[in-house]
């Protein structure tokens, strides 16, 4: 037993004067102190939401006893913007479509006009060699031929100037162009403001007015092409008082007399010249227009008559060839010409001059400058529209107001733009 402490201890201070030693060798320097920050806690799920959303949510503390989740908008702005971006959504949808629809109906005017010209001329064709001495059972081939060529030439070219594809083609573009616009109001009123209920009132108003001025379906809806008087488009519902006017507050909104006054004389030069020259234009294109439509297919079942009768005398195969090269000539002229597509363009451009007329006369005559339109911006926007600066535009006012008191007329459109 006393050997053992003895061995004990001497094995104690022999670990002492070992470790000792080490720590005399072996200095370590401390690490500075690094104070972590309090780990947050992260958002729940509703609060997530709520703040992508667009809220602001409050969480005060335990004792309060209140909700912790609080939206500071109100819950009318938040349902305002989600029906906004439901017809931000449809509007977008419109325009794809119209754009995909215009460009199928061009195709349609190309290859119809295609068919119809070698169907014509392959008849007049086989007339030529029917009266260049066939007879028999040749004889009677060729003229059957001919004349089943020319009346399906005929028929087709009854359809073909009914729908006018032309036409159809440019009313779709006419409808991208503006459902486009559309969009980017719409996009405009999101950035700029919460919107309201009456926003989603005129949006939904614009969207089915565009609905109802440029229709997709053929049977039953199209836009008729042949109206007794020209018309301009309308794509617009009935004007009321803009949602943007009623968000007004500033005071003075930088109208004046001067500047009312500088609106009436636009709108003067603008039905004397511009939408007066467009009606004229488009009702000269519509008489032209309704004339081909008529003598295109007239003409060729003339040709169908003329070919039934070939071999009885030398004037059935001239009146047959004759026919069938002027229903092709005439054909080409009026699709190949896309002269319903000019008729169609007329009309727009009359529709847009109707537009600027009635959107100024709505705005010149209010009293309540709180709901109008800032002046400057009103009138940045009409020479905008016009393809003017805002210095030629005032010109313009000054030349018409001096032609009332000399008692002549401007020589000088409103638009420079058509």
């Amino acid at each position: 037993m006393a050997s053992l402490r003895a061995s004990g201890l001497l094995f104690s201070s022999s670990s002492c004067s070992c470790s000792k030693g080490i720590n005399a060798a072996i200095s370590v320097p401390k690490l500075p102190r690094i104070r972590f920050p309090a780990t947050k806690t992260p958002l729940k799920l509703e609060e997530e939401l709520n703040l992508r959303n667009g809220f602001t949510s409050t969480i005060p503390s335990e004792n309060t006893g209140l909700d912790q989740h609080q939206p500071i908008k109100s819950t009318t702005s938040t349902t305002a913007s989600a029906k906004l971006y439901a017809i931000l959504e449809a509007v977008a949808d419109r325009v794809e479509m119209h754009k995909n629809i215009g460009e199928q109906r061009d195709n349609w005017n190309k290859l119809l006009l295609n068919s119809i010209n070698m169907i014509t001329l392959t008849a007049a064709t086989m007339v030529g060699v029917a009266a260049g001495g066939a007879a028999g059972a040749p004889l009677f081939a060729l003229k059957l031929s001919s004349t089943l060529l020319f009346s399906a030439a005929t028929g087709m070219l009854i359809i073909m100037n009914k729908i006018q594809p032309s036409q159809l083609a440019e009313e779709q573009r006419n409808a991208t162009r503006l459902f486009k616009q559309l969009y980017s109001q719409i996009q405009t009123t999101l950035a700029l403001r919460d919107p309201t209920e009456l926003d989603v009132k005129d949006a939904m108003e614009k969207t089915l007015a565009l609905d109802k001025a440029y229709p997709l379906p053929l049977l039953g809806k199209m836009i008729e092409k042949f109206p007794e008087n020209f018309e301009p488009a309308v794509w617009w519902p009935k004007p009321h008082e803009s949602p943007r006017k009623q968000h007004k507050t500033q005071a003075k909104n930088e109208w004046s007399e001067d500047l009312e006054k500088e609106m009436r004389e636009v709108i003067e030069v603008i039905k004397r010249k511009d939408s007066e020259d467009y009606m004229r234009l488009g009702s000269l294109a519509l008489k032209v227009n309704k004339i081909m439509a008529i003598s295109g297919p007239l003409l060729t079942g003339i040709a169908a008559a003329g070919s039934a009768f070939v071999g009885h005398g030398s004037w059935a195969a001239i009146v047959a060839v004759t026919a069938g090269a002027l229903a092709s000539t005439v054909s080409t002229f009026e699709h190949g010409g896309q002269v319903g597509m000019v008729v169609e363009m007329y009309r727009n451009s009359a529709g847009f001059f109707k537009l600027l007329e009635e959107s100024i006369e709505s705005t010149i005559p209010g009293k309540d400058l709180e709901k109008r339109e800032d002046g400057e911006m009103f009138e940045m926007n009409v020479a905008l529209k016009l393809g003017r600066s805002l210095s030629q535009l005032r010109d313009l006012a000054r030349k018409s107001s001096t032609s009332h008191v000399h008692g002549s007329t401007i020589d000088e459109f409103a638009s420079k733009l058509f």
